[in-house]
């Protein structure tokens, strides 16, 4: 049997993950390496891991092709009045712990997300209740893009024994193909095929899931064959990965955008012309070659060209040019000293950049920023911490700027993200300190209507907008990687990071 490397145990802080080299493909164990840790069992916090591993449902699902498809209901309805949902549950679906998936207690589970912090929070849901094998969802006004949200994993389906007395989650009790043997927060769960599942039994019986946030020791697990898969690599890693015989890399373009969240509501961003100016000190191009290893990565524009309904040809693109950059700055009343560092009412322009390692082309993205922002006379510092410290600057109003990676995809309709950061409030990864009355009234004419044309309208709208204003300012658009092992077969990467698609998978 193969032991991890003593660095790489040391590395970890945490007991080795089993080793796969058995012979009979039975007492296989599918290890998944990722940087995101299980910071809760709670869906409104972490329920992206359960999902992803196939642990838990949601109501609805998507196709390899971004559509939406049955999950745990089998199908739905809306009435002709738009108000009301029926959503019919699969007759034969079972909990893990061998309960039935009943009507009621789906409900309950979209009560309690409803209750929380999530996307289901913007669909003007009324009330929730269960019919004859169906969860009805009541509407306070039409909301077209109500199924798309109850694809979120922080919408997923949990039986009664996972909640505690108070209300809390204290098991993730699901009704996928996988159900959980442990769980050890923060780094790793392990889990077996359920065999109860009503669906199509997957061949990988066993999994296991582990959080390593450094992206050299997510290689090296890939590397030494001691993680099969594993998501998100450090890109100076990626031609060594590229020539490992035993490893097939993957890279895909995926619906999110790095970009730099600006707090307008400070007086040096609340200006348009300084934020316009930030982003014209910007070399896209330059860091999607060297940081990201992808040149098309440059982004243009807040939305990505696979976003098809949303990212706009025609509209002028985001670019660098560092004397139109001072000029605006010098509009806006910022003098340049000797030195080229600005000040303005005998202020220096300093503010504090803050990012997170779990993706690790973040924090020298951050570095490249400061430079860049050097030139234009702008002081800035960098943070590097926990992902937490963005929207926890963003609730007691201390974060300046923050560097962040946003997905466009978690809820199948961007409408889901776009409401959660540009309501007239902003939100935890979008928006601060900014609001416009013109985005506000197309995201609420977009969930409402099923005009198509008026639909497309809308949309061009709200990018045309955000391109202006840039209350969040584009960098680049993101390329999920992944690295599998060659004795496995079946791998495809969820371009929306819904799934890890293990079900599809089978050893060679």
């Amino acid at each position: 049997m193969k032991v991890f490397p003593t660095f790489l145990v040391v590395a970890l802080g945490m007991a080795a993950l089993p080793a796969f080299a058995q012979s009979n493909t039975k007492d296989r164990v599918l290890s998944i390496a990722s940087p995101w840790e299980i910071t809760s069992l709670d869906p409104s916090k972490a329920g992206y891991v359960f999902t992803r591993l196939e642990i838990a449902e949601t109501l609805v699902e998507v196709n390899n092709a971004g559509a939406l498809v049955p999950g745990l209901a089998a199908s739905w309805e809306v009435a002709k009045d738009q108000l009301t949902w029926r959503f019919k549950l699969r007759p034969s679906a079972k909990f893990h712990d061998g309960s039935a998936v009943t009507a009621d207690a789906a409900a309950k589970s979209l009560e309690r997300a409803l209750a929380q912090p999530g996307v289901l929070r913007n669909a003007g849901v009324k009330k929730i209740s269960a019919d004859a094998g169906a969860v009805v969802i009541e509407l306070n006004k039409a909301f077209t893009a109500l199924p798309a949200f109850l694809a979120h994993n922080s919408t997923q389906i949990l039986a009664p024994a996972s909640y505690a007395a108070d209300g809390s989650v204290k098991a993730v009790i699901g009704s996928g193909p996988y159900r959980i043997t442990a769980v050890q927060p923060p780094q790793k769960v392990t889990a077996e095929r359920f065999a109860a599942f009503d669906g199509k039994a997957p061949a990988i019986e066993k999994i296991s899931y582990l959080a390593a946030g450094r992206g050299e020791t997510r290689g090296m697990l890939a590397e030494s064959a001691q993680a099969d898969l594993v998501f998100t690599h450090d890109a100076a890693a990626f031609d060594r990965l590229k020539q490992k015989p035993t490893l097939q890399f993957h890279t895909l373009p995926i619906p999110r955008t790095i970009y730099i969240k600006v707090n307008a509501g400070l007086p040096k961003f609340a200006d348009v012309r300084v934020r316009q100016a930030m982003s014209l000190a910007l070399d896209r191009a330059g860091m999607a070659t060297a940081i990201l290893r992808e040149p098309k990565a440059a982004a243009t524009q807040l939305f990505a060209p696979g976003m098809d309904e949303w990212h706009l040809n025609g509209l002028a693109p985001l670019s660098r040019n560092v004397a139109q950059a001072r000029e605006l700055l010098k509009a806006a009343g910022w003098v340049a000293g000797s030195n080229g560092m600005l000040t303005k009412d005998g202020q220096p322009f300093k503010a504090t950049l803050r990012t997170f390692p779990d993706r690790p082309e973040l924090p020298p993205m951050a570095a490249a920023i400061q430079a860049q922002f050097k030139e234009i006379g702008i002081d800035l510092a960098v943070a590097v911490a926990n992902s937490s410290e963005i929207p926890a600057g963003h609730k007691d109003g201390s974060l300046e700027l923050g560097l962040l990676a946003r997905n466009y995809g978690l809820v199948p309709d961007p409408l889901g993200t776009l409401l959660q950061d540009f309501t007239a409030t902003g939100g935890d990864w979008g928006a601060m300190g900014w609001r416009s009355a013109q985005i506000t009234s197309a995201l609420e004419s977009l969930s409402t209507t099923a005009d198509e044309k008026r639909r497309s309208q809308l949309r061009g709208s709200i990018a045309t907008i955000l391109q202006a204003e840039l209350p969040v300012i584009p960098v680049a658009w993101y390329q999920h990687t992944a690295t599998s092992n060659k004795r496995l077969d079946g791998v495809s990467i969820d371009p929306l990071e819904r799934s890890y698609r293990i079900s599809q998978m089978r050893w060679k």
